[in-house]
């Protein structure tokens, strides 16, 4: 059977200082009245059932999620113990899937991706379903095909077409390119972009894991061996601790065979840092894209992001990023959004927990 598996213990700092560790951007509404994870369970549930869905969040998040998706088995929620990356957090989540279900299929969706073609989307997962049916060591996965020469997007490279199907053998996987090489990956044509959207039988990935990180798989063998006894939690914190994070990416994706790309017959966006809003929400006649009330004076190509009732005023400037919040406001150039994450590390320095 299809199980999902959402990701969701992101920080999402980039998005500071609306994304804060008590709320990260998953649980807020940034493309729509829906929250962002709220939003990827509506968009599973065409293909998959409330009952067969997992989340993977941190323990501070286990709770506020369960609120936001009370279809949810409370069980199915589950908190990592700390911080491990993805490749961790999938390995932990195929050994709780194939412990209920040894042949599990596993759907891995990152929580904070918005995709509004909901048909197209569960066409895409029926695709790759026809592929593990016919290549069932196989791992899928969801290139996006690129609209512009994106530096802040890994990409992944097509090869032979795959027989029968609208899919191709993944050639390589490339880490974000600079300016140039983006641009060459775009013209060359054989380039998508990485979704971060995979498909694959629970025993393909903990099988990947045992050959290519042999280490990792072996402390989520004891945490395998544990489910369902009294040890469980104890096993699982210590066994989750003692693991070296590590993206999936690079402890899978890219030394695994075989590897196939579908091209997403979705559009997609990953939401990754507050330019997303000018994407996601039309721009008014001189290019400022607002969520809440703005009153512009000669001011063109904002983001202005406010709470309810409190006005943003802007005058003579241009290409900023603006976002108020009751307890915090960020001015910055839409240019130097990367930055953001920096004001979190200094708050931190400051020991200024209560901002970020």
């Amino acid at each position: 059977m299809l199980h999902a598996i959402i990701m969701a213990g992101g920080s999402g700092t980039r998005f500071w200082p609306a994304s804060r560790k008590a709320k990260p951007k998953q649980l807020l509404s940034l493309a729509g009245e829906r929250t962002m994870i709220q939003a990827t369970r509506d968009r599973l549930s065409s293909v998959i059932p409330a009952e067969r869905t997992h989340v993977l969040t941190s323990v501070a998040l286990v709770e506020p999620i369960a609120e936001q998706l009370p279809e949810l088995r409370r069980e199915t929620i589950v908190g990592e113990p700390c911080r491990r990356d993805t490749a961790p957090c999938v390995g932990l989540a195929a050994a709780l899937v194939a412990h209920e279900d040894p042949d599990a299929v596993m759907l891995v969706c990152p929580s904070d991706h918005v995709i509004l073609q909901h048909d197209q989307f569960a066409e895409g997962v029926r695709r790759g379903e026809a592929i593990l049916a016919e290549h069932p060591d196989a791992i899928v996965t969801f290139g996006i095909k690129p609209s512009y020469p994106a530096e802040s997007f890994g990409y992944i490279q097509r090869g032979e077409v795959i027989d029968g199907h609208e899919a191709y053998q993944v050639k390589t996987f490339r880490e974000k390119p600079d300016a140039e090489t983006a641009k060459q990956y775009l013209a060359e044509g054989t380039f998508s972009w990485n979704s971060g959207i995979f498909l694959w039988r629970a025993q393909t990935i903990l099988d990947a894991l045992k050959q290519h990180e042999p280490e990792m798989h072996s402390h989520i063998e004891a945490i395998s061996k544990a489910i369902g006894t009294d040890d469980y939690d104890e096993v699982l914190q210590k066994e989750f601790a003692a693991i070296e994070g590590k993206s999936i990416d690079y402890a899978v994706m890219e030394r695994h065979s075989p590897v196939v790309v579908i091209e997403a017959p979705f559009d997609w966006d990953d939401v990754g840092s507050w330019q997303a809003v000018s994407r996601l929400h039309p721009a008014d006649e001189f290019g400022n894209a607002v969520v809440g009330t703005h009153v512009s004076v000669d001011s063109s190509g904002c983001i202005i992001h406010g709470t309810p009732g409190h006005t943003i005023a802007t005058i003579d400037v241009h290409d900023l990023i603006v976002v108020q919040t009751p307890d915090a406001t960020l001015v910055a150039p839409k240019t130097s959004e990367e930055r953001v994450r920096e004001v979190v590390a200094a708050l931190q320095a400051k020991g200024a927990e209560d901002r970020i």
